[in-house]
């Protein structure tokens, strides 16, 4: 009998479907398509061998083991279902998400509780807009700004859109201040003033929040419109406004150095020799920009906020937004018509875009501050630092979604 239950045991592992047939007494697990109802119930996995050898005994050598034995309790195994968990480092890289409505609520806070912003005044622009060039920088390499160095045709196109087209609107939307609105000459001037200053760096951020790879050559761009002031932002100031707007040379340079040349070579330096604690600390650039944009969006609204609120202050708010609306599209399309065959004319209109509609209206606040008596000159400056924050990071957060 014992023989003839080993012959029976030997033509099972042989014939039957259920077991592989390279099957032996050394694995130590079995992957089933199918699973016990409870494997580790040491009694269930004795009685269901009880069962196989007593039916190897009476010789009932079935083709394969019914699943429909009570015993056994087959159920289809369910798959696992991983959940995604957000760590606390993703949720500092996404923290530019979230951009345009702390730059809109800076605006509404700034409106509501001055004093809120007030305390940051003039001196911590340079150090703040430091801050976004290092951003940046650490997110960049010395070959992304060689390419741009080798694409003249996109440096020169910005050039255009900074000092030609954006004067020319500045002009026409000065005079209508002026002529249509009954505004006085000084807001007209302040409006045409701030249409003459180099390139805003908060192009180069906005431009690195939407097509990293084109923040380099935004940064060249920004970089020679703001060197060239020195002598372009007085002759095109003379022949707007109709008086030499006096510059100080020598504090030009030093602007440049610290918001832009200096903050991004540390930026990619830092990147470059020092990977690791590039790495460390590249998680709370986000959050820092978020919080360091807003404080130079609300802080030019608050300190002006008695001359934001005056009488002609609407008429102002207007005619500023048209103004940069303007720039924004003319400066999309005049690009898509030069660069209609380039391979990445929708990237450069962004590029260009921003470049055109975003100028450094901080630098214009701080020149009609000093060079010019009339108080009202610095409100359209003030002004354009919170429009063309909005309608700059609201396009970032429509062109980082849709990318059209």
């Amino acid at each position: 009998m014992i023989l003839r239950s080993i012959e029976h045991l030997h033509h099972f592992n042989q014939q039957s479907s259920f077991f592989p047939r390279n099957y032996s007494s050394e694995n130590t697990k079995i992957s089933f398509p199918i699973r016990l109802h409870n494997p580790f119930s040491s009694s269930s996995c004795w009685r269901s061998k009880l069962i196989v050898h007593r039916r190897l005994v009476s010789g009932q050598l079935p083709d394969r083991i019914d699943d429909s034995d009570e015993t056994l309790n087959y159920s289809p195994v369910s798959p696992q279902i991983h959940e995604k968990k957000v760590s606390f480092v993703d949720v500092l890289k996404n923290a530019n998400a979230v951009l345009p409505q702390v730059v809109l609520a800076s605006t509404i806070l700034a409106l509501v509780y001055p004093p809120s912003f007030t305390w940051f005044n003039s001196r911590y622009y340079a150090p703040a807009l430091g801050f976004l060039m290092f951003a940046v920088g650490l997110n960049s390499s010395e070959k992304d700004f060689i390419e741009a160095f080798n694409r003249p045709a996109p440096i020169v196109a910005g050039y255009v859109g900074q000092f030609v087209l954006k004067p020319l609107l500045g002009y026409l939307f000065g005079t209508m201040a002026m002529t249509f609105f009954g505004l006085p000459t000084s807001l007209g001037a302040g409006i045409m003033l701030a249409s003459c200053v180099s390139g805003a760096q908060l192009s180069n951020y906005a431009t690195f929040l939407t097509d990293p790879t084109m923040a380099p050559l935004s940064i060249v761009m920004t970089s020679l419109s703001t060197a060239t002031a020195v002598f372009v932002t007085p002759l095109l100031s003379l022949l707007l406004i109709g008086k030499r707007l006096p510059v100080d040379v020598q504090g030009m340079i030093s602007n440049i150095l610290q918001i832009v040349v200096s903050p991004v070579a540390a930026g990619l330096l830092l990147n470059r020799f020092l990977p690791r604690i590039s790495s460390a600390i590249r998680p709370f650039l986000p959050p820092l920009s978020v919080l360091v944009t807003s404080l130079c969006v609300g802080a030019p609204l608050a300190i002006n906020i008695n001359s934001v609120l005056s009488p002609f202050g609407i008429s102002v708010v207007l005619l500023v937004i048209g103004f940069h609306l303007s720039a924004f599209v003319l400066g999309y399309v005049f690009t898509g018509v030069v660069f209609h065959n380039a391979p990445d004319v929708k990237p450069l209109q962004r590029t260009l875009s921003y470049e055109t509609g975003m100028q450094s209206s901080l630098l214009a606040l701080a020149l009609a501050n000093k060079f010019f008596q009339n108080p009202l000159v610095g409100v359209p400056p003030a002004i354009s630092v919170v429009i063309m924050s909005l309608m700059g990071f609201s396009l970032v957060m429509i062109w980082d979604k849709k990318k059209v």
